[in-house]
C-alpha cells in the first residue's frame, strides 16, 4: 500500500504539443500504474445504485465514480495551460485522450505531408564546403532512408573536389550495389 501512495504523488508526463506519441505511452504508463488506465480505455458510465444497495456495492459504485474522476484529473494535470483551455469543457477522461490523440497524433493526411517534407528536406541537402566528410554523413545518416539511397544521395550531392575518389569508386566497384558502410569507410580513408 506504501508504493500505491508514494506513486500517487508522482507528478504526470505533461504534454505542451510536441511529440504526442511519446508523451502518449508515458501516460498510459502512469494511468495504469495508478489503475486509471481503464477509466480512460473504456467508455463506461457508473449505473445508480439499486434501490437497497449493499456495501460491496456502494464501495464498487463509489470506486468507479472516484477512478473516472481521478482519471479527468490526472489528464488536465498532464497537459499545459493553453492545451487545458482546449479541453477542459471534456466531461468524460475518455473524450480528453480521444480528443488528443485526434488533434496531436494527426491524420494521414498530416502524416503524408509530413512525409513529403522530410523527402524535400533529404533532396535539398548537399555537402557544404566547410563541412568535413564525417559531418556531411552523419547528417545524411540521422535521416529514415534506406542505405541505397542515402549512398545515392551521397554521391550525387558530394563537392567536385570529390570527384576523383568517386571515379576511383567507381573503377573498383558496383557503384549501384556498394553498402554505406563501404562508402564510409572509403572516403573517412581519405
Amino acid at each position: 500500500m506504501e508504493v500505491e501512495t508514494t506513486f500517487s504523488h508522482v507528478v504526470p508526463p505533461v504534454f505542451d504539443g510536441d511529440n504526442y506519441q511519446a508523451w502518449a505511452i508515458k501516460m498510459i504508463v502512469h494511468l495504469e500504474a495508478l489503475d486509471l488506465w481503464e477509466a480512460v480505455e473504456e467508455d463506461y458510465d457508473v449505473p445508480p445504485l439499486p434501490a437497497n444497495p449493499t456495501m460491496t456495492q456502494m464501495k464498487a459504485h463509489k470506486e468507479r465514480k472516484t477512478k473516472k474522476s481521478k482519471a479527468k484529473a490526472c489528464l488536465f494535470f498532464a497537459v499545459s495551460s493553453t492545451i487545458f483551455t482546449r479541453i477542459m469543457n471534456l466531461q468524460l477522461a475518455k473524450a480528453i485522450w480521444d480528443y488528443l490523440k485526434n488533434d496531436y497524433q494527426g491524420n494521414e493526411r498530416i502524416k503524408n505531408m509530413q512525409v513529403l517534407n522530410l523527402i524535400r528536406e533529404f533532396e535539398m541537402l548537399k555537402m557544404k564546403e566547410t563541412e568535413t566528410i564525417k559531418d556531411y554523413f552523419d547528417k545524411l545518416l540521422g535521416k529514415d532512408f534506406s542505405d541505397e539511397r542515402i549512398v545515392q544521395k551521397i554521391l550525387m550531392t558530394l563537392p567536385e573536389k570529390y570527384e576523383s575518389k568517386i571515379s576511383s569508386l567507381e573503377e573498383s566497384k558496383d557503384l549501384s550495389s556498394i553498402s554505406l558502410a563501404e562508402l564510409v569507410n572509403a572516403f573517412v580513408e581519405l
